[in-house]
């Protein structure tokens, strides 16, 4: 199993991209992940972009936004199954931990994450989630960067996989 954790950036739809074409390639099946990260600075409670001020609970906001994420993509890749078939996992809690637990659980053989190119001080300070899974995972992980403009349609490859 692939597990692909995502935050619902652009970046995140080519990781899922990556992922889901990884997954064809090896015969194997995938898992979306979303975990809620909840500071105590915001307890548990987010505001809907379209209900307007209606206030919602974070984990009920991250479910549908998990769904219309993954569907959205799927629709825009009708030719990658894995992506319609992929299960879909919504955590609450620190996002490597959180990352590094459910690959553990699962069984996952390859965790796929994405690196939004942050540097600087933070970079420096910080790491990258990223970074830190890779550091930890006992499996393998793979770390994917978006070129500043993605592919068209057609013309993503994999090139550490032979003949794909």
């Amino acid at each position: 199993m692939i597990l692909v954790a995502v935050d619902f950036s652009p970046p995140s739809a080519a990781e899922l991209l990556w992922a889901a074409r990884m997954a064809e390639a090896a015969g194997a099946s995938l898992m979306v992940l979303h975990v809620v990260h909840d500071p105590e600075a915001a307890p548990g409670y987010y505001r809907a972009k379209k209900h307007g001020k209606y206030v919602r609970r974070l984990e009920d906001a991250a479910a549908e936004m998990l769904e219309t994420f993954v569907n959205t993509v799927a629709e825009e890749h009708p030719d990658i199954d894995a992506i319609k078939g992929a299960d879909r996992r919504l955590e609450v809690g620190l996002p490597v931990n959180r990352v590094l637990e459910v690959a553990a659980e699962t069984g996952a053989s390859l965790i796929v994450v994405g690196s939004h190119g942050r540097s600087g001080f933070t970079h420096a300070w910080l790491g990258s989630k990223a970074e830190r899974i890779a550091r930890q995972a006992p499996v393998p992980v793979t770390i994917v960067k978006v070129p500043p403009e993605p592919p068209e349609t057609g013309t993503f490859t994999l090139p550490l996989i032979p003949g794909v």
